[in-house]
């Protein structure tokens, strides 16, 4: 049966719409409208889209055409683009009235029907589309095209073309389909120009996009319509497209095509408005969108937005801010003009009301004027108060005057309410100065402040003539003082009472006091009436470097006996001090003492009478020698006693040294006899004799000379030399011939690696030491591996800088340096025990604890004498202290650009990694590194030191110490340890730095208690302390894991086996352990009783 189709003629619907669009009266017209109804013949049995047969109501007539009709107007209404949210929307045949579009095959002389256009209407959905339906299958080689119209993409990059379809089952057809498919083809061809001629339909013009398939929307005569939709796209260059359906032999209905293009939506944002941007060609492409300020916006960053291919924004960089005098809407994203009394500046983001002194007359205020009156420094922000000029100064009053002097006082300028800022009196402005103004006295007049300006409220006059009226005027000034004169004097005052940086600029210049519009308060005094008694002719008899002798003639008339002579003198360059330094003398000369070197001197001399004292002389000035010899022979005899005593002194040094190198050659004979073989050397050193270094610079540095003792060597320097940051030095190759003997490649052996490090090997050696190079002591040899980096070069030689500056029996001692060869080499004195960390624990118990106590006292020795030098450790720990074969422990590693070795005890910040476990808390949180924060850590290895080298904190995370430690956390007290030796670990660990112990004091108490020994006895097993807080008791619970992780962390892991042929499985089994249960385990070692029992009391105080 033929489907039933109708259409209305375009020109009467667009004419009926366009007359209906204002009232729904006219819709009556619509009864005449005349509906024509085509029948058309094919060989399909049924309608291919079924459409509901025309109602004769007129209602549903007249709701039919009005959707047509509103399709009509939006249509034209919208110029066939529409615009729903992030689509531009190109073609849409849902919303228009007809199609037409290009088909072929096509006419009467066509061999298939092809491509129909008919209408899809479905009253349910309220759906009423023109469509295209094919079902040419029952003929052969079926090809038929159907073209789009032309499609403008305009600003499009990828257009997307939605397809809504159905396609009927093959098998609806047996025995008449002579070739039906159940797909077809969809192609596009691009195309700079619309041609009214049909567009080529060649496979090799049309490039394919897709073979669409109906997928599950097959249906027949059993099943409902199922619209397919397909969503394909493409990218695009050219100005337009064509698209193309291509059927061979499917039976199709094409009810809806949508073409449009992807877009990111116009957005505001930080004020900049980013237009609609088409997405990029291909879904992985992100287009970049420059934003335009909104009105009265300024950008302070270029805006850009980035468009992805989905049509979201993602990325925004830059954006506007609004100009003065405008203050932003957050909501609206606009810049809203101030009110009349506020201001918007850059300094502030909301319109403000104007601060005290100022106001705003207009709109839009990008500042407030300053009131009559008032000013504001250029300095001072616009959101700053306005402030007039000082007033005068007050209460001034003469506190003393003699015939040559004069002392005045004086109190701050009054201030009135008016000068209040918002009623605060400290709202004035703090920098008034004063300057003082003397109308009689002359150049030889002295003020003490002697400075242009001054903010002292009491000024010194000497040098005045007696008998002499003065007038003193002391004026008050601000900040504002002299630029209001400059800007005044210029004739450039704005109008707004502020003072430009322009006009600011010439207040630099010197002024006439006179000139300067400043309040001011006058005092007049009169000096004394002179004394006759005048020294006269003051003269240098004899200066040196540090010493003068002066002489002068006594008064030509004298008004009083004398009394005595005041002798007066001061540098040149400081004046001030003018009135320090004096002596007083009976006799017409002086010997003056204490003077520095190289520097000019005045000198002055005044008389004491009974009726007060003289003038001072005429100033005279003398220069201090660089260096001038004091010694004066005063007979044969004095310098040949002299001669005597020193070549007495020199066979005596003689006699010793040759004595000594006798004894010390025949004790090195008898060791040479006895000794083994060398061990292996590595082979970058294998040689017959070994590397060999020698000294050089002989002349100028002192020799190494072995100490009976120990290695400690004679000093580099004095004990009074401070240490000197060898950062500091631009070049570090100086400060290494500063501070380091460079010893070359002559005298040195290496023996063995005995371990690596950061830069490279360390090796035990042989030095050769000075002046005949025969005898020879053990030394350790730091070696930098070959290829390093200038900066690793650098790094290694620092430490040596460092190391260099440091003289102390309990601070590691720099031999020399080796860096005119290959390899670099920092030669130390050897430490043949090691780290003291690894000594304790391979000693673990062995010690006294007056032992222990030696050990500390010199590791505090050697802070001590580093604190002294303003040196600051920073990773002071046991790792870090070495001990020699007398058990003297010495402070080591100062490399201190290095990064911490284990990177589980370190904790990384923004400065870099801080041992945590070791390092106070202000510096881990502030890194504020003083000698307090070193006391800490010396609180920890007093802690190592007695629990014989346990890690501290045992396997916590750094992040669990640091929370602990804030939290009030202590150690607990290790096994056996002394009362008093814990009290000092907890004074070292006070929260407050200042608090806590100095090194010095720490010595101190250290030789207290080894001259008490019965101090020691009373022991600290518990860990309650009042200083040391137990963690909660979950965390105590989350620490006891399993036996034998337990064992493990305790460093007894050995008798995992024991324990569990003993079945103690738990924590609370374990706690309750005795020294018999230990025993009856075969774990008999006293001391490893002792540390299991201690370890299990901790954890039965935890659980």
């Amino acid at each position: 049966m033929p489907s039933t189709y109708f259409s209305v003629h375009k020109r009467e619907l667009k004419n009926y719409c366009t007359g209906t669009r204002n009232t729904i009266s006219s819709m009556s017209k619509l009864a005449s409208l005349q509906i024509q109804f085509h029948k058309i013949n094919t060989l399909v049995p049924s309608t291919l889209v079924p459409i509901p047969k025309p109602m004769h109501n007129g209602s549903r007539h007249i709701a039919r055409l009005s959707l047509l009709c509103i399709s009509w107007l939006i249509a034209i209404q919208c110029n066939l683009r529409f615009t729903y949210a992030d689509q531009v929307v190109l073609l849409d045949t849902t919303r228009e009235a007809t199609l037409e579009w290009t088909r072929y095959p096509y006419g009467p002389q066509a061999q298939t029907p092809g491509w129909v256009e008919e209408s899809f209407t479905d009253f349910v959905k309220d759906i009423n589309w023109r469509s295209y339906v094919v079902c040419d299958v029952a003929y052969h080689n079926v090809n038929n095209w159907l073209w789009s119209p032309f499609i403008d993409r305009g600003p499009a990059n990828r257009l997307y073309i939605e397809i809504q379809f159905t396609i009927r089952d093959c098998s609806l057809f047996p025995g008449n389909a002579l070739s039906c498919k159940e797909t077809f083809s969809l192609l596009f061809y691009e195309f700079d120009a619309a041609t009214r001629e049909p567009p080529p339909w060649q496979t090799d013009s049309y490039r394919l996009i897709a073979r669409i398939a109906a997928g599950e929307g097959r249906f027949n005569q059993n099943s409902d319509v199922d619209i397919n939709t397909e969503v394909k796209s493409i990218a695009v260059n050219k100005k337009g497209v064509y698209f193309a359906f291509r059927d061979q032999g499917a039976c199709i209905s094409v009810l809806a095509v949508k073409v449009y293009y992807i877009t990111c939506p116009a957005v505001t944002e930080n004020f900049a408005h980013f237009n609609e941007t088409p997405t990029g060609k291909e879904i992985t492409i992100i287009e970049k969108q420059n934003g335009t300020c909104v009105e009265n916006a300024e950008p302070y960053e270029p805006p850009t937005y980035l468009c992805k291919g989905d049509g979201k924004w993602t990325i925004l960089t830059g954006g506007c801010r609004c100009k003065v005098g405008y203050e932003p809407n957050d909501v609206n994203k606009t810049c809203t003009e101030c009110p009349v009394g506020t201001f918007k500046s850059p300094e502030v983001r909301k319109c403000t009301p104007c601060p005290p002194n100022s106001n705003s007359s207009k709109t839009g205020s990008p500042f407030c004027k300053c009131l009559p009156g008032y000013y504001r420094h250029p300095r001072d922000g616009r959101h700053m108060p306005c402030y007039s000029p000082p007033a005068a100064p007050t209460n001034l009053t003469l506190l003393f005057v003699d015939q040559t002097s004069a002392i005045i006082s004086w109190s701050a300028p009054a201030r009135n309410e008016s000068q209040l800022v918002e009623g605060q009196l400290h709202s004035y402005r703090s920098d008034i100065v004063y300057k003082i103004r003397c109308s009689m006295c002359n150049a030889n007049v002295m003020f003490n402040p002697s400075t242009d300006t001054f903010n002292e409220t009491k000024i010194t006059l000497t040098n005045l003539d007696p008998v002499t009226t003065y007038t003193v005027q002391i004026h008050a000034t601000n900040g504002i003082s002299y630029l209001i004169d400059s800007s005044l004097h210029s004739n450039e005052t704005t109008a707004n009472n502020e003072i430009s940086f322009a006009n600011a600029s010439t207040a630099s210049n010197p002024l006439d006091l006179n000139e300067i519009k400043t309040e001011h308060a006058e005092i007049i005094f009169t000096t004394e009436s002179a004394l006759l008694s005048t020294v006269f002719n003051l003269r240098i008899l004899a200066i040196t470097s540090k010493d003068a002798d002066l002489e002068w003639d006594k008064p030509l008339q004298n008004d009083a006996p004398l009394e005595f002579y005041e002798v007066r003198w001061f540098p040149k360059l400081e004046l001030d001090s003018i009135n320090k330094t004096a002596l007083n003398t009976k006799d017409t000369k002086a010997h003056i003492e204490g003077l520095m070197e190289s520097t000019d001197y005045g000198f002055q001399v005044r008389c004491k009478t009974i009726n007060g004292f003289g003038s001072y002389s005429n100033m005279i000035y003398a220069q201090t020698l660089q260096s001038v010899s004091s010694v004066y022979d005063d007979s044969v005899q004095i310098r040949f006693i002299a001669g005597a005593i020193v070549t007495g002194v020199l066979f005596l040094v003689i006699f010793i040294v040759a004595t000594v190198y006798f004894m010390r050659s025949k004790h090195q004979d008898e060791l040479d006899k006895k000794s083994t073989n060398h061990l292996p050397l590595p082979m970058d050193y294998a040689s017959n004799e070994g590397l060999v270094v020698t000294y050089i610079n002989s002349m100028d540095t002192t020799p190494i000379v072995k100490t009976l003792h120990s290695n400690v060597t004679t000093p580099l320097f004095g004990n009074s030399r401070s240490y000197v940051d060898p950062h500091t030095y631009e070049d570090p190759n100086q400060a290494i011939r500063e501070f380091a003997r460079e010893i070359d490649a002559n005298y040195i052996t290496i023996e063995a690696i005995i371990g690596g490090g950061e830069f490279g090997d360390v090796c035990r050696g042989r030095l050769k030491i000075p002046p005949n190079f025969v005898q020879d002591i053990d030394v350790a040899i730091k070696t930098l591996k070959p290829g390093s980096s200038e900066k690793a070069r650098c790094d290694f030689l620092t430490e040596a800088s460092i190391m260099g500056q440091f003289d102390h029996p309990n601070v590691i001692y720099l031999q020399g340096v080796v860096t005119r060869s290959n390899p670099v080499m920092i030669i130390t004195e050897y430490m043949e025990n090691g780290s003291l960390d690894t000594f304790l624990r391979v000693n673990d118990g062995k010690f006294q604890t007056l032992q222990l106590i030696v050990m500390l006292r010199g590791i505090a020795s050697g802070m001590s004498y580093l604190s002294d030098m303003n040196y600051v450790h920073r990773d002071l720990a046991a790792r870090n202290v070495l001990v020699n074969a007398q058990l003297i422990c010495k402070i080591a590693d100062f490399g201190l650009s290095r990064e911490i070795e284990n990177a589980s005890d370190a904790y990384t910040t923004r400065g870099g990694k801080i041992p945590v476990r070791w390092t106070a808390p202000e510096a881990i949180a502030f890194r504020k590194f003083t000698s307090a924060s070193d006391v800490w850590s010396y609180g920890v290895v007093l802690w190592e030191v007695m629990s014989y080298g346990e890690r501290p904190y045992w396997n916590w995370s750094n992040q669990d110490v640091i929370k602990s430690i804030e939290k009030g956390y202590r150690l607990p007290a290790p096994m056996d340890c002394p009362e008093a030796l814990y009290q000092l670990m907890l004074d070292c660990w006070q929260k407050q730095r200042t608090h806590r112990p100095t090194f010095a004091s720490i010595v101190s108490t250290l030789d207290n208690l080894a001259r008490q020994p019965q101090s020691l006895l009373t022991t600290r097993n518990s860990p309650e302390t009042d200083g040391a807080h137990i963690l909660d008791t979950q965390r105590g619970q989350n620490i006891f894991i399993s036996t034998d992780l337990w064992l493990e962390n305790i460093k007894m892991s050995r008798y995992c086996q024991h324990f569990k042929e003993a079945n103690l499985v738990n924590a609370q089994q374990i706690s309750r352990l005795t020294a018999q249960q230990l025993s009856d385990m075969g774990i008999t070692l006293v001391g490893h009783q002792k540390k299991i029992l201690h370890q299990a009391r901790q954890l039965d105080t935890i659980i």
